[in-house]
C-alpha cells in the first residue's frame, strides 16, 4: 500500500498515539538548524521525496505546460522576467536576454556580464538550429611567461586578473538581439534593475554558495590584486543568510548604461573605459583595445544521432563534443536493456565518459589556433573503436586519448515563444563566482575562465594572447524528424556533458517525462589521465565514481564489487532545466522543467 493512502486509511487517534510526546503541539522541539555546508539529507537520512499519483515516484513536482511560451531557470524571479517578457510580444531571444540579466544579479554565484554566453536556438524561420559562441580571449598583452610566472604547479591560479578573458555575454546578447528580437532593447533590462535597485531576498542555493565564494576570496595567499570591490558589492558570512534581502545598484547603474547605450558602451564606451581604468590600477591585463575587438560568432553546430533524435552541440573551444561523443560510444550498447539506475547503465556511462574525457584533455581547445580533429572525434566509426574498450563486467584499468590522424559555475536557462522559437543559453563566470575582481563602481565580477587554459606546449589549449580558453559551458539542443524537441542543458563546470548524457538516456532510452529526467539520481565521475582545469587529474587510477544518495544501495554495492572507487555525494551533479516541444492533435504544447538542486521553477502559459 503506497505510504499516503495508508496514512489515510488510519484513525487520527491511532496516528497521534503513534508519535512521540515532545513532538506534538506546542511544546515540539525546534529542528536543528540546516547548516550552509552540508546538504539538508544529512540532517535526515531516512527520510525521502513523498508519493506522486502518477509517473516517476521520484519526480519533485509535474512539468510545466503552456500553448504559448515557456521558461525555466535557476531562480523563480528570473522565470517570471522570462514570462513578463513573452506576454508582451517578445521572443523567446527577448525573453532569455531578459532573464539572464535578472540571473546576473538574483544569481551572481553561477553567472554575470563578466563572463561568456553560448547558445543554441530554434530559428523557426530557417527551420535549423543555429548556434551562437559568445567567448571572450585573454588579453593580448598578457604573454606565456608571464602566465607561467604566476602558475602553482603547473596550473593556473583560480583568481585574480592573470585568469580574467574579455567578457563576452553582452556582446552576445545584443547580436542575437539585432537578429532575433522583438522589443526595443532598452526594454529588456527593466526587470533587472527593478531587483537590483529594490532588493530580492538571498534564495537557499545562492546563499549557501556565496557564502563560501566570499570565503575563499578572503583566505591569505589567494594572489587576488584585490578583494575589497567584491566585498563592498556582495554579502559574505552571516550578511549572507537564505533570505537576507540583497541589493546592488551598482549593478543598476551598469545596466541602465548598457540599455541606454548598447554592447558599444560596456566594449568600447564609458564602462569599457572603467574596465581599464580598473585592471590597469590593480596591475592587470585586460584593456579597452582588448574589449573592442570582441565579436562572439554565429556557428554551424556540431550534431550526432542516437537513436532516433539529433543532438546538436557548440563545438568551438567547449566541451560541447563530449556529449556527442559518449551518445555515440553508448549508442553501441542496449541501454534500455541495461536499466534504469542498475550497475550496468552506470559502469558503461562512467567508462565512455573516461574514453571521451580522455579525448577532451588532448584534442579541444580553440581552432582559431590549433586544428580540433572535430569530423574524426564524432565519428561513428571512431565511436565503434571506443566502445570496444569498454568490458560490461570490469573496469578497463587505463584508458588514454585516440590518435587522431595526421594533417579542450554557470546558470542554464531556456525558453520558447509563441513563434516556435526555442532557446538554449547557458552563461558563466567559471569558478567560484568568478576570479574575485569587480571593478570599480560596476557591480559585478569579471570570469576566471582563463584558468583553463594550459601551459604545456604544442596542446592545442595551451596559453597565448588574444585566445579563447577551452570551455566548460554548453547548451543542450534536440531535434526529431526535422523539428526542435528539446532544449535543455546542465550547468555544473565538468558535470555538463556527463549530466546531459544522463538526461537524454533518462528521456530516450527508460522514457522518463521531462522533469522526473531532471530529477533522477544521477552519478558524476571524476579524474582523468590528462588534466583540463575542472577534471583532476591528481585523483589517479580509474577515477572516483560520486553517486547521488538517491541511487539504489545496490547499484553502488554492485558497482564497487567490480572495482569502482565510490565516493560520497556532494552536491556537484549540476542543475539542469529544459524546455520540450510536444505535437498534440495537431497542436504544438510546450512542457518546461526546472531542477530541484536549485531555487528556481519553470512556468509556461
Amino acid at each position: 500500500m503506497r505510504r499516503r493512502t495508508f496514512l489515510a486509511a488510519l484513525p487520527f487517534a491511532g496516528i497521534g498515539a503513534s508519535i512521540p510526546r515532545p513532538l506534538l503541539g506546542a511544546a515540539a522541539a525546534a529542528p536543528p538548524p540546516i547548516s550552509p555546508a552540508l546538504p539538508a539529507t544529512d540532517l535526515y537520512p531516512d527520510v525521502h521525496a513523498g508519493d506522486r499519483p502518477l509517473g516517476a515516484s521520484f519526480a519533485t513536482r509535474s512539468a510545466a505546460f503552456g500553448r504559448s511560451g515557456a521558461a525555466a531557470s535557476a531562480h523563480p524571479l528570473a522565470t517570471l522576467a522570462a514570462i513578463d517578457t513573452l506576454r508582451k510580444g517578445g521572443s523567446a531571444i527577448d525573453a532569455a536576454i531578459a532573464m539572464n540579466a535578472a540571473l546576473g544579479f538574483l544569481e551572481p554565484t553561477g553567472n554575470g556580464i563578466g563572463g561568456d554566453l553560448y547558445a543554441l536556438l530554434w530559428d523557426p524561420r530557417a527551420s535549423r538550429v543555429v548556434g551562437f559562441a559568445g567567448s571572450g580571449r585573454s588579453p593580448r598583452s598578457l604573454d606565456l611567461e608571464t602566465v607561467r610566472s604566476r602558475a602553482r604547479n603547473g596550473v593556473l591560479p583560480p583568481f585574480g586578473a592573470v585568469t580574467v578573458t574579455v567578457p563576452g555575454t553582452v556582446d552576445g546578447w545584443w547580436r542575437l538581439h539585432q537578429r532575433y528580437g522583438k522589443l526595443p532593447w532598452a526594454e529588456l533590462f527593466g526587470p533587472a534593475i527593478g531587483y537590483a535597485e529594490e532588493g530580492v531576498p538571498l534564495a537557499p542555493v545562492v546563499a549557501h554558495y556565496m557564502r563560501i565564494a566570499m570565503a575563499n576570496f578572503a583566505r591569505p595567499g589567494r594572489g587576488i590584486e584585490e578583494i575589497a570591490n567584491a566585498q563592498a558589492t556582495y554579502p559574505s558570512g552571516d550578511r549572507a543568510a537564505i533570505g537576507a534581502v540583497f541589493r546592488n545598484p551598482d549593478l543598476a547603474r551598469t545596466y541602465r548604461m548598457i540599455a541606454a547605450g548598447g554592447r558599444d558602451v560596456f566594449y568600447e564606451g564609458e564602462i569599457a573605459a572603467t574596465i581599464e581604468r580598473y585592471f590597469r590600477r590593480i596591475g592587470g591585463w585586460l584593456t579597452r583595445a582588448d574589449l573592442a575587438a570582441h565579436a562572439g560568432t554565429f556557428t554551424e553546430p556540431a550534431v550526432t544521432r542516437y537513436r532516433d533524435v539529433d543532438v546538436h552541440a557548440i563545438a568551438e573551444n567547449t566541451q560541447g563534443l563530449a556529449t556527442l561523443q559518449m551518445l555515440n560510444i553508448l549508442e553501441r550498447f542496449d541501454m534500455r536493456a541495461a536499466g534504469f539506475q542498475s550497475p550496468l547503465a552506470i559502469h558503461l556511462g562512467a567508462e565512455a565518459k573516461r574514453l571521451a574525457y580522455e579525448d577532451r584533455a588532448r584534442w579541444y581547445g580553440d581552432p582559431d589556433f590549433a586544428r580540433v580533429p572535430k569530423e574524426w572525434l564524432l565519428s561513428k566509426d571512431y565511436a565503434a573503436e571506443r566502445a570496444r574498450l569498454i568490458r560490461p563486467d570490469r573496469i578497463n584499468p587505463d584508458v588514454r586519448p585516440g590518435n587522431a590522424p595526421s594533417q579542450g559555475d554557470t546558470t542554464y536557462f531556456s525558453v520558447a515563444d509563441a513563434d516556435g522559437m526555442m532557446v538554449s543559453m547557458i552563461q558563466s563566470n567559471f569558478r567560484g563566482m568568478g576570479s574575485g575582481l569587480v571593478a570599480d563602481g560596476l557591480g559585478f565580477m569579471f570570469q576566471d575562465r582563463g584558468q583553463l587554459f594550459t601551459l604545456q606546449d604544442g596542446h592545442p589549449n595551451v596559453y597565448a594572447p588574444g585566445k579563447r580558453p577551452f570551455q566548460t559551458i554548453i547548451p543542450g539542443f534536440v531535434t526529431r524528424d526535422g523539428k526542435p524537441w528539446l532544449s535543455f542543458g546542465v550547468m555544473g563546470g565538468d558535470m555538463q556533458p556527463q549530466g546531459q548524457v544522463q538526461v537524454l538516456l533518462d528521456r530516450i532510452d527508460w522514457d522518463l517525462d521531462v522533469q522526473a529526467a531532471g530529477d533522477a539520481p544521477r552519478w558524476h565521475h571524476e579524474g582523468s589521465s590528462e588534466s583540463m582545469g575542472e577534471d583532476d587529474k591528481s585523483i589517479g587510477g580509474t577515477g572516483l565514481l560520486r553517486l547521488e544518495s538517491g541511487v539504489p544501495a545496490a547499484t553502488a554495492r554492485a558497482l564497487a564489487d567490480i572495482g569502482w572507487r565510490i565516493g560520497p555525494p556532494d552536491g556537484s551533479f549540476g542543475r539542469y532545466g529544459c524546455v520540450e516541444r510536444i505535437e498534440q492533435g495537431g497542436e504544438r504544447v510546450y512542457a518546461a522543467a526546472a531542477d530541484l538542486r536549485a531555487d528556481g521553477i519553470s512556468l509556461a502559459y
